[in-house]
């Protein structure tokens, strides 16, 4: 019996980690194995030739360290503008009454059924020279200004992209809050923005933290937008590995460039994991 349940948990995960391993594992690995292999110009990828060339040239060459710079930045300013926006607006569609959170919340869900291609094409019409928000520009006198191209549009559809992944887990924590001690803080003197820093913030912390761990991860290798958004000049690590396999057709540097950039990920987001927890664990004891 006792051998028994040993063996059924293991059984009954087995078709997810079978799963995983499918789906993540295994390209991960080929992967791996694909960024130090030897590249030839006239033939491509040296099968069985193992080389750490790609590494090293990406280590040493500036250009790779301003489209890495240019993603990261842009990553962590996307996640602060979804923490800015998404924590309030979580904390509102929590105070709301039935029916209007389930409308709101739908609102708020309603992008995601809508493909980023499509929002970024709409993105490129609005920020246009001729679109709508150039067009209100010049209503107050101010002349057409350049939206398309640059950062500023990627900073901006990638807000709207990923601003549901920030609402989402920050309204989850806020449903586990008990609201008598929100009014108990309220009842004993606090002023409404003392209650909201310190007690409901440390207590969503959490959800912050799992909104931020998402939008930082998908705005660091977002690959659309930027593409349609930012141009031929604004580069990103995505946009970059595309034309190191679709363009130069240099498979194993482009396996290189995308293993730094998961590895680069790995070290902020842990690193921002354990700052946020620390935080939360000394706040709440």
């Amino acid at each position: 019996m006792s051998e028994r349940r040993t063996w059924a948990p293991w059984a009954m995960s087995a078709p997810a980690l079978l799963l995983f391993a499918v789906m993540l594992a295994v390209p991960l690995l080929l992967t791996t194995i694909l960024s130090f292999n030897a590249y030839n110009v006239d033939t491509g990828p040296v099968a069985g030739s193992f080389t750490v060339e790609h590494y090293v040239h990406i280590v040493t060459d500036s250009y790779y360290y301003e489209i890495f710079w240019r993603t990261l930045w842009i990553s962590g300013l996307v996640t602060l503008i979804c923490i800015a926006i998404g924590a309030p607006e979580a904390y509102i569609l929590s105070k709301m009454r039935a029916p209007w959170r389930s409308i709101f919340l739908l609102i708020i869900l309603a992008p995601l059924l809508i493909s980023v291609v499509v929002r970024a094409f709409g993105w490129s019409m609005l920020l246009g020279p001729e679109g709508l928000i150039n067009d209100i520009f010049r209503l107050v006198g101010i002349g057409p200004v350049k939206l398309l191209y640059n950062e500023t549009a990627i900073v901006i559809a990638l807000v709207h992209v990923m601003l549901p992944f920030m609402v989402i887990p920050v309204w989850t924590s806020l449903q586990k809050l008990d609201p008598s001690v929100e009014s108990a803080s309220l009842s004993l003197g606090a002023s409404h923005f003392t209650t909201l820093r310190r007690v409901v913030f440390p207590q969503v912390l959490p959800g912050i933290l799992s909104g931020s761990l998402i939008v930082f991860g998908l705005a660091a290798s977002s690959f659309a937008i930027p593409g349609l958004l930012g141009g031929r000049r604004v580069k990103m690590v995505a946009t970059l590995i595309y034309d190191e396999y679709l363009h130069e057709l240099n498979w194993p540097l482009g396996a290189a460039i995308a293993f730094v950039l998961l590895a680069a990920n790995l070290v902020i987001m842990l690193g921002w994991n354990g700052m946020v927890e620390g935080r939360y664990k000394k706040t709440l004891g």
